[in-house]
C-alpha cells in the first residue's frame, strides 16, 4: 500500500470518528453513564426490580457504545504510531495494511451498532423464506438465500433454530422458517424483509437460457411478553399432520406437525421440527404472535409513509434487491441504491454494507 493511500485512510478514519463522537455526543454519554450508575448504586432501586433491570440494561448499552468508541480511538492512535515507526523499520507495510483493514471493519460495525436504536432491534427474530413463480429455479433460489443468511448468522454469532423445513421434490426448498437468536438479531435482519430477485443462467434449463425468479423473505421480532399480543381461541384453526424430517429425510409415524391458521388475517404458520405435537403448537403460536406484531409495525410504517406523502409497497410484487449473475455481476438494493459487483461475497453472507445502508436511510427518514 502506497504512502498516499495510507494517509487517505487515516484522514478518513479521523473524519469518521469525529462524526461518530458528534452524533453520540460523547461527553453527554459519559455524564449519562455516571448518572445511571449513581442511581443503580442506591439500594432502594430494587424496590422496583423491573425498573432496576431496565436501567441496568440501558446503562450497559451506553457503556458498550462509550467503551467501543474509545477502543476505536485507541486502535487509530496505535495505527498512527505504527506508521511513524515504519519510517525507521522496514517490513511493517503488511502489518499496517492488515491493521487498516481491521480498523475499517470495526468502524463499519460500530456505525451499524449505533444505528440499532429502535424499540425491537435487540429482539430475536423469526425469518421465513418462500419461493415465487419459477418452479425448481425458484426453490433453488430460496436455498441459496437460506445459505446466505446462515453464513451471515454464523459470522455474527447468531443462533439459528429450524422451525419448519420443506425440501423441494427435485432441488431447493419449498419453504423454511427459522428462529434466529442473538444480539440485535431483528435490528440486523429487518432490512431483509421483502422480495429478492435473481437473474442468472438456470442450471435446470437444458437450453442454458437466462431466467428471472423471485423469493420472499419475511421477518418478525419474537415478542418477549405474551401479554403484548392477545389471540382468541375462536380466531384459530389448528390442523395436525405427519411431519417429514429436516431435508425430507423420513416421515414420522405420528401426527406431530402443526399448522395454525389465524382466520381474521388468513395467516398460516406451520411447525414440524419438534417431535412433540404440543411443542410444535407452542412454537407455531409463538411465530404467529411475532407475525401479528410485525403486522402492527408495518401498519405504523405505512401510516408514517402516508403522512410524508410517500408510497410504501409491501408484498410479493415489490422487489427490494436484485442479484444479477449474468450478463454482468451486480447486487443492488432498490431502496438505498447501494450496489456491489462482488456477488460471490454477498452470497457468502457478507451483506453488512446493505444492512448499514438501509439503517442509515431509515435514520435519515426519522429526521426529515
Amino acid at each position: 500500500m502506497e504512502k498516499y493511500e495510507i494517509n487517505k485512510y487515516i484522514e478518513n478514519f479521523n473524519t469518521k470518528l469525529t462524526e461518530l463522537a458528534n452524533s453520540l455526543n460523547i461527553e453527554k454519554l459519559k455524564d449519562s453513564i455516571k448518572e445511571y450508575d449513581d442511581q443503580i448504586s442506591v439500594s432502594s432501586i430494587w424496590d422496583n426490580p423491573k425498573y432496576a433491570e431496565d436501567l441496568i440494561s440501558k446503562t450497559n448499552l451506553l457503556k458498550e457504545k462509550f467503551n467501543s468508541y474509545n477502543e476505536l480511538l485507541n486502535n487509530l492512535n496505535d495505527l498512527k504510531d505504527l506508521i511513524l515507526l515504519s519510517d525507521e523499520i522496514d517490513g511493517l507495510s503488511d502489518e499496517i495494511e492488515d491493521n487498516i483493514k481491521k480498523l475499517n471493519e470495526k468502524i463499519n460495525d460500530y456505525e451499524t451498532m449505533i444505528l440499532l436504536n429502535s424499540k425491537y432491534d435487540d429482539y430475536d427474530v423469526i425469518m421465513e423464506l418462500h419461493p415465487g413463480q419459477g418452479g425448481t429455479e425458484a426453490l433453488d433460489w430460496v436455498e441459496m438465500l437460506f445459505r446466505m443468511y446462515s453464513l451471515f448468522a454464523k459470522k455474527h454469532n447468531l443462533k439459528m433454530n429450524i422451525l419448519n423445513y420443506e425440501q423441494g421434490d427435485v432441488a431447493g426448498i419449498k419453504s423454511v422458517s427459522v428462529e434466529i437468536k442473538g444480539t440485535n438479531a431483528y435490528g440486523l435482519l429487518k432490512s431483509e424483509r421483502g422480495v429478492h430477485r435473481l437473474v442468472r443462467i438456470s442450471p435446470f434449463d437444458s437450453n442454458k437460457r437466462r431466467h428471472t425468479t423471485f423469493a420472499s423473505v419475511d421477518i418478525a421480532p419474537i415478542i418477549k411478553n405474551d401479554l403484548d399480543i392477545e389471540i382468541k381461541d375462536e380466531d384459530l384453526k389448528i390442523d395436525t399432520f405427519m411431519s417429514s424430517g429436516h431435508g425430507g429425510q423420513g416421515v414420522n409415524t405420528t401426527y406431530s406437525a402443526v399448522r395454525v391458521t389465524y382466520l381474521p388475517l388468513n395467516i398460516v404458520v406451520t411447525c414440524q421440527n419438534e417431535r412433540s405435537q404440543l411443542r410444535n403448537k407452542e412454537s407455531a403460536i409463538k411465530v404467529l404472535k411475532s407475525k401479528l406484531l410485525e403486522v402492527e409495525l408495518l401498519k405504523a410504517e405505512l401510516n408514517l409513509k402516508e403522512i410524508k406523502g410517500q408510497q410504501l409497497q409491501i408484498g410479493f410484487g415489490s422487489q427490494i434487491r436484485s442479484y444479477v449473475f449474468t450478463p454482468y455481476t451486480m447486487v443492488k438494493d432498490h431502496r438505498t441504491n447501494y450496489d456491489t459487483s462482488d456477488v460471490k461475497s454477498v452470497m457468502d453472507g457478507n451483506i453488512e454494507d446493505f444492512i448499514r445502508s438501509y439503517l442509515s436511510m431509515k435514520a435519515s427518514e426519522k429526521h426529515e
